[in-house]
């Protein structure tokens, strides 16, 4: 990759109040101040917005977290995004996602090892990426394990991280440092 097309914004660029939630984020992930959440912030409104709204994706959302980030990190995969990959694998640690987990999230939904609903949910993941919908088997796989508002915050957090991939791709963000 490139280097970045708008390099992260400072104290200036983002104002105090971004700047210090933004600096809490990469604390409490172990890394330097997200370089996403920098380079977003340089829009103030529109960051706060995507961040409430994002948020209520995740960590926030209805879906328990560790099917959340199995989600993510299958977006991440299929759009070969790694600082998405890379921001969740960390998260994913804690939310029950493990190294066996990430390897079968490589191989897609019919590998061995998952629940029916996870299968359910990776499959479906995997024809909206491919086909922008959902053909009628996958969504009645999603329907016999999923509620009707789980489906909709499936369907949402799935095509967030589609277009957030886009994003980071497009302005070539770069990966996170390890905090010292």
């Amino acid at each position: 990759m490139s280097d970045p097309r708008i390099p992260p914004g400072g104290l200036r660029e983002v104002g105090l109040p971004n700047w210090v939630a933004i600096q809490l984020v990469g604390l409490s992930g172990g890394t330097t101040a997200p370089n996403l959440f920098l380079t977003l912030a340089r829009h103030r409104k529109l960051f706060r917005a995507w961040a409430r709204f994002g948020g209520r994706l995740m960590p926030r959302g209805i879906l328990p977290r560790r099917e959340t980030e199995l989600v993510i990190l299958r977006v991440a995969h299929l759009r070969d995004c790694a600082y998405e990959f890379e921001h969740h694998i960390r998260i994913g640690r804690r939310a029950g996602v493990d190294a066996d987990d990430v390897t079968r999230l490589g191989l897609g939904p019919a590998a061995d090892g998952w629940t029916p609903r996870e299968r359910a949910m990776l499959t479906a993941v995997d024809h909206m990426h491919a086909h922008g919908d959902l053909d009628d088997p996958a969504w009645e796989g999603l329907r016999r394990h999923l509620s009707p508002r789980e489906c909709v915050e499936l369907c949402m957090l799935a095509g967030h991280y589609e277009m957030l991939a886009t994003v980071i791709k497009s302005l070539r963000i770069e990966l996170d440092q390890p905090r010292r």
